[in-house]
Formats: C-alpha cells, structure tokens, sequence
C-alpha cells in the first residue's frame, strides 16, 4: 500500500515524467520476461542493450506517443459514458493501434542497426503477424481498452494498458528481435 501511495504522489506531482518512466520500465520487464522465459537465454546470455532499448523506446515513444494519443481522445470524445468508451475502444484499436504498430517495430529495427531496406522487408515479414499473434489478443484489447476508457481515469490508463501489456511487451519483443 505504501508504494502505491507513493507512485500516486510522484503521478499528482509529475504525471507525465512518471508515466512515461511507467511504460519504459514495463517495456523493459516485457523483454525481460521475453529473454529468460519464452527465448530462455539465462542470465549469462542476456541481452543488456536489448532491454534497454526496450526501455528506451518505453520512456521516448510509447509512453509518449500512447498517453498523448489517449489526451487527444479524451478531447476529442469527452464524458465517460459506456458509449463514449465504446467510441473511444473503436478508435483506438481500429486507427491507433494499426498505426502505433507500424511505427513500433520499424524504429525497433532501425535502433538494432538495420539499413531502411533490411528494415522494411523485416516489416513485411513480421507485421501482419505481430498484429494478429493470437486470436484471444484480438479480444483481450478491445475489452481492456473498454475498461481502461469507461472506469479508469485518464492519469493512470497508461499505466494500467502498460501492465496489462507485459505480456504483450514480451512478445513484441520477441517478435521484433527475431532474426
């Protein structure tokens, strides 16, 4: 209870400075959760740069290109309504999300050193596969998201789509660092 208190506290006094920190630091553990147990690479194999460029583009795109994007929703469809969130889950997942991937795994790529054509034709390999991973992913976002917009004020939804998205972290991770 204590640390809750205190990450309420940091979020009342620097909202944005502890969401975006939020969603580097949940990006990180998603692929540590990739490394150690889907990819099994032990400790001693562990690719350091690699979670910390998952860190890295939690703190400077996700958390901000997500939590400004659910800003610009909140103008854009005010109220909390259950058709408001339903509006809201529609534009998300049906526009945002396409988007947000397409840009995700390319900046992935150019930050591990691939040249724009290794890039792109890595895109094409993974995209519409990292898009549709599992059936039940296609359910879980539109509900979660449905949730996030009608019960959870705007201050903390990055942060509960962020844990939530552990999981989901981890396999962008290993879907994004697969040769």
């Amino acid at each position: 209870m204590a640390l809750w208190r205190a990450y309420q506290r940091a979020l009342a006094a620097h909202p944005w400075k502890v969401q975006v920190l939020t969603a580097g630091s949940l990006m990180g553990l998603g692929d540590i959760i990739s490394q150690q147990l889907v990819e099994r690479r032990g400790l001693q194999e562990h690719q350091r740069g690699r979670t910390l460029t998952m860190m890295s583009l939690g703190c400077g795109f996700v958390g901000p290109v997500v939590g400004g994007w659910y800003k610009v929703l909140d103008r854009f469809i005010p109220g909390t309504t259950k058709v408001d969130a339903l509006k809201k889950m529609m534009l998300d997942q049906g526009g945002f999300a396409p988007c947000f991937l397409g840009c995700f795994l390319p900046l992935v790529g150019a930050l591990n050193g691939l040249s724009a054509k290794d890039n792109w034709a890595k895109l094409q390999r993974v995209s519409w596969a990292a898009i549709q991973p599992l059936p039940s992913l296609l359910q879980l976002w539109p509900a979660v998201q449905l949730a996030n917009f009608y019960l959870v004020p705007l201050h903390y939804r990055l942060a509960v789509v962020q844990c939530v998205a552990v999981i989901w972290n981890s396999y962008l991770s290993w879907k994004a660092h697969r040769l």
